[in-house]
């Protein structure tokens, strides 16, 4: 098996409790892969529904495949004077997806719905998350295709 890299792509989340007393909640995510972590953008939430359209990478070498078992995705909302609050979470697992990535170099998997998960594990929402996984050999093709088409890009 060979390393990767995997792509999320964050659209939005729907149908989620928001903490805020006062004023339009103000949610971000923050994604975790392993060791690695991203933070998304912070974005206004209306009639309970968010929108980020944000993409992020997760290098998956081979050497950390034992660790890169999942995506955990954390919904919090801002709060004015205190703490972020915790909405929900999300867990996707990636082993079938490096795998049939794996096999065939590359796979996608388009923008669906998964169940955001509360703090006394009752599910309230849905958050929408696609995902792509490239292997490091497709992904050097991938570069040398587009270097030819452009050749103003150095190698």
């Amino acid at each position: 098996m060979r390393g990767g890299i995997l792509e999320v792509l964050l659209v939005n989340a729907e149908g989620i409790r928001h903490t805020n007393l006062i004023g339009t909640p103000s949610y971000y995510v923050v994604i975790e892969c392993g060791t690695q972590v991203h933070r998304s953008k912070v974005s206004s939430g209306e009639d309970d529904k968010a929108w980020w359209n944000e993409k992020f990478i997760f290098e998956l070498p081979l050497s950390d495949w034992k660790n890169l078992t999942h995506l955990k995705i954390r919904i919090m909302d801002t709060e004015f004077l205190r703490e972020s609050a915790f909405i929900g979470e999300t867990m996707i697992y990636l082993g079938g997806i490096v795998l049939e990535g794996a096999d065939r170099d590359f796979i996608e998997i388009k923008p669906a719905p998964y169940n955001v998960v509360l703090d006394d594990d009752t599910y309230e929402g849905q958050i929408k998350i696609g995902i792509k996984f490239i292997t490091n050999s497709q992904e050097i093709t991938l570069k040398r295709k587009t270097n030819q088409e452009n050749p103003y890009v150095a190698p």
